[in-house]
């Protein structure tokens, strides 16, 4: 008598299918119906695994084979059979019938072959009770195939609509699941049991010592005595996490609830090493050399208070003038006058050696950055800056006080090689000239950014970038030759020589515009998983006004380009050439990650 899979309904073991005794290579299937259905059971198969792995040994295989049973049932239950046939014969045998402890000197052969049979359906699909606003997935209803899927997608779709009203503690109170074989249907019918309206307990810090508890507490902005909210549990851990003092920040709720229905949570903390040292290069045709480092400590007063210092050599051999050098320092402390807030102070000394023009500029900024949810972020500040700048006019020095004011909405699932999404970055400084050579006004920048993707496995993407900036209520010679705008290199328009356009004063002496307009535009297909094809289109516009005119300068250029792959984000290759606006010959560009 045969040992037979069961699941539910008697299964009928398929008829043995002949195969030639040769050492083992991996499973034989022979399986009904779609080839969707057959590349699930190679993926739920421990027999496929073990074959993948090249595991030989016939005592690991037969154990496979026997734990496979329960699995393909269970892969048919999800696609809606429940009356199917399931055979696994090992070396001929059922393997259901070949005892554990049986020594099989070698395995030749193992056939899975699975009969489906038809797909039920629901003749019923009720769960309740339900919270106000719970979405439970589409197919589950009445005359839709019953996925086992759906059920259990149902249930966690109604626990979840309670948990997010307060009920933290919302589970299945019961359920009754019976299949109609005769007419290939399955009624379901799930309870739920709501529990109790929950409000939040203490929260205890576990595995770190690093951050002081105070500080801890601040900084998680726990809401003790609200009620609960599986958003608010999950901003407590991303808040900790964004200290980027503990390389894990995970919290659990306690199994149990506290007096007057209250729920304790614990944070399990795992701290970084306070301090790190890094450093980089980037080589380019067009700017050369460029070398940077940094040094970091990322708890150094014991409250997760973050010190940077950077350096960075750019230009180094290149063609875009001499050798620029920046030097800054940033602090920042998180949870300052509240949890989403990190107040931050940064100064920094910047010798830009420029064809138009060169300039040692020192900046000094406090503000705060804010987190508001997680696409959009904004900050803002009080700012003062000094520039010392040598053009053909001579020399001027510029002093002011500005607002810097920033927002950022970013939703792109991978920004280093986006396929769907938008990215949205503004920035506005009113600004304020402290000595008779600076002027007031305002400098403010946009860059907008879209994606597409199209095709098999979104082989094809179609990219849009749009950016800009303007100066307004400052005459050009009122307002730092850095905070000009230029058009030209690997930030704008490819194929054309870095800031090469601009405009010409009335003295004649050529300097950044009052406004800039870039588009750009990609086509990117991937080849192979790893490599990637790409052609692209730049087009820019400089005024020497607040914003560009009939009379402004443009040029543009366009090129192609190859992208390897990487865990750090796609090695990039650029090779462009001028299409308009002048330029010569071609320019190459390396880099890691899109262009945009």
């Amino acid at each position: 008598m045969r040992n037979l899979a069961r699941a539910g309904a008697p299964l009928v073991i398929a008829a043995s299918l002949a195969v030639p005794a040769l050492a083992f290579d991996g499973p034989v299937y022979d399986v009904e119906g779609s080839e969707d259905l057959l590349k699930d059971i190679k993926a739920t198969s421990l027999v496929q695994s073990a074959a993948n792995e090249d595991v030989a040994d016939p005592a690991e295989l037969l154990a496979a084979a026997r734990a496979d049973y329960g699995r393909l049932v269970g892969t048919l239950y999800s696609q809606g059979f429940y009356g199917g046939v399931v055979s696994i014969r090992v070396n001929g045998q059922e393997a259901a019938e070949i005892s554990p402890l049986t020594r099989l000197g070698r395995i030749e052969s193992i056939v899975i072959a699975v009969e489906p049979g038809r797909p039920y359906r629901f003749s019923r699909a009720q769960i309740g009770p339900l919270a106000e606003g719970t979405d439970l997935p589409d197919g589950y209803t009445s005359g839709e195939i019953a996925e086992s899927k759906l059920i259990r997608d149902a249930a966690g779709a109604a626990i979840d609509g309670w948990r997010a009203v307060g009920h933290a503690k919302a589970d299945v109170g019961g359920q009754e699941i019976v299949a109609n074989h005769p007419q290939a249907q399955l009624s379901s019918e799930v309870q739920i049991a709501p529990g109790p309206l929950v409000r939040f307990g203490e929260i205890q810090f576990e595995g770190s010592d690093a951050v002081r508890p105070a500080r801890l507490r601040e900084i998680a902005g726990f809401p003790d005595g609200e009620v609960f909210s599986p958003e608010a549990l999950d901003g407590v851990a991303r808040r900790l996490r964004d200290t980027q003092v503990f390389s894990s920040a995970a919290v659990t709720e306690d199994e149990t609830l506290g007096p007057n229905d209250t729920l304790d949570v614990t944070a399990d903390l795992v701290a970084y090493k306070p301090r790190r040292i890094g450093f980089g290069a980037e080589v380019s045709t067009v700017e050369g050399l460029g070398l940077n480092g940094y040094w970091i400590h990322r708890n150094l007063f014991g409250g997760a208070e973050r010190l940077q210092l950077d350096a960075e050599a750019t230009g180094i051999g290149g063609g875009t003038g001499g050798v620029d050098f920046d030097l800054s320092a940033r602090f920042e402390r998180p949870a300052t006058f509240s949890p989403e807030n990190t107040f931050f102070t940064e100064l920094s000394y910047e010798r830009l050696d420029e064809d138009d023009f060169t300039s040692d500029v020192g900046f000094l900024e406090v503000g705060i950055q804010r987190y508001v949810n997680e696409h959009i972020e904004i900050q803002y500040g009080l700012a003062y800056r000094f520039s010392h700048v040598e053009d053909d006019s001579g020399t001027t020095d510029y002093s002011l006080l500005a607002l810097p004011l920033s927002a950022t909405y970013d939703d792109r699932e991978e920004p280093l090689n986006a396929k769907s999404g938008y990215y949205l970055d503004l920035d506005l400084a009113p600004f304020l000239g402290t000595n008779d050579e600076t002027g007031s006004g305002a400098w403010m920048t946009w860059d907008a950014r879209t994606y597409r993707s199209f095709g098999t496995d979104d082989r094809f993407t179609l990219a849009g970038r749009l950016q800009g900036g303007s100066i307004v209520g400052a005459d050009l010679d009122e307002t730092p030759n850095d905070l000009r705008f230029y058009s030209g290199g690997g930030g704008t328009v490819r194929g054309q020589d870095y800031q090469s356009l601009d405009v010409t004063l009335d003295d004649g002496t050529d300097s950044g515009g009052a406004s800039f307009v870039g588009v750009s535009l990609e086509g990117r297909f991937d080849v192979t998983p790893k490599i990637g094809v790409v052609g692209f289109y730049d087009y820019g516009i400089v005024g020497e006004d607040s914003f560009p005119d009939g009379d402004s300068d443009d040029h543009s250029g366009a090129g192609i380009g190859v992208r390897y792959a990487t865990p750090i984000g796609p090695i990039r290759l650029d090779v462009a050439a001028p299409v308009s606006g002048g330029g010569n010959g071609f320019e190459v560009y390396l880099g890691i990650g899109q262009a945009f």
